[in-house]
């Protein structure tokens, strides 16, 4: 990571997000049916193909299970979301299992957040934190997308649930994870101008699966855009909850630069306080 400038903040300086307000107001805890109408489909806002074969709201939870998809490059995945402006918090606990328990067996079956550029298709802009099955099981995978290219780094992670967090303040994007019972981790910080030029985004959940059954498509991506691709998909997110808050970085520092801003810092102003 390129290191500038910036003057160190000390952790007794760094305050936590701060949850309520007009962002709050958009936060789920999937206790009620009547919570879905407000996040908002990709297949319906943009006129892409429905890449979902399930979504509701039942036990105190959203469930999303995904067809044959994939979010990478210029391949498109099914996504649900709500459009803020702002800096932004977005906290979220979810879990991703095969259909029928454990692990999703399929290689790139994988859930979590992700906030997009809206109506970015040419040139795709948008970043995630998943969890699930990457190249191999119990994954935290972190994503960006710019102009179209991907840069993947994943993270290994116990079975189970997973918190995490994606959060913008200026041209900072930070994706962090934590573990059932663990601390959290920064899995990526990201330098992202474009993004503090985007007046409203696309926050919310992603999941995506089966990659294998792409076949020739994946040398194709703007064929399989249009594809209703038929496949072996094997994931189901759990989503408990979607939060959103709102960030405040210090003047004077450089979050891009571990020096000014170290991890431990960094998680204090961009986690929730007690999570």
């Amino acid at each position: 990571m390129a290191q500038s400038g910036g003057a160190a903040l000390p952790l007794g300086e760094a305050d936590p997000p701060v949850p309520g307000g007009e962002v709050g107001s958009a936060s789920s805890e999937f206790t009620s049916t009547a919570e879905l109408p407000v996040w908002l489909k990709l297949s319906d806002t943009e006129g892409d193909l429905n890449r979902l074969t399930r979504l509701e709201i039942a036990g105190g939870h959203l469930t999303l299970e995904p067809k044959p998809s994939a979010w990478f490059d210029g391949f498109r995945g099914p996504f649900v979301y709500q459009e803020l402006a702002g800096d932004i918090v977005m906290h979220m606990r979810v879990k991703s299992e095969g259909l029928k328990g454990g692990s999703p067996k399929q290689i790139f079956s994988l859930g979590g957040a992700m906030v997009r550029v809206p109506d970015s298709d040419t040139k795709p802009n948008w970043l995630s934190v998943t969890t699930g099955t990457g190249d191999v099981a119990n994954r935290v995978e972190v994503k960006e997308t710019l102009d179209g290219s991907s840069k993947p780094e994943e993270h290994p992670v116990k079975a189970g649930w997973v918190e995490l967090v994606l959060a913008r303040t200026g041209s900072l994007v930070v994706a962090f994870y934590k573990e059932e019972g663990g601390a959290w981790k920064v899995g990526r910080r990201w330098a992202r101008p474009d993004l503090a030029e985007t007046q409203v985004l696309q926050w919310g959940m992603t999941g995506y699966t089966d990659w294998n059954s792409f076949g020739t498509l994946k040398q194709d991506p703007a064929k399989a855009n249009l594809t209703d691709i038929k496949g072996k998909p094997d994931l189901k997110l759990s989503v408990d909850f979607v939060r959103f808050l709102r960030p405040h970085m210090p003047d004077g520092v450089d979050p891009m630069n571990p020096a000014s801003v170290s991890d431990e810092v960094l998680i204090r102003l961009l986690t929730p306080a007690g999570a």
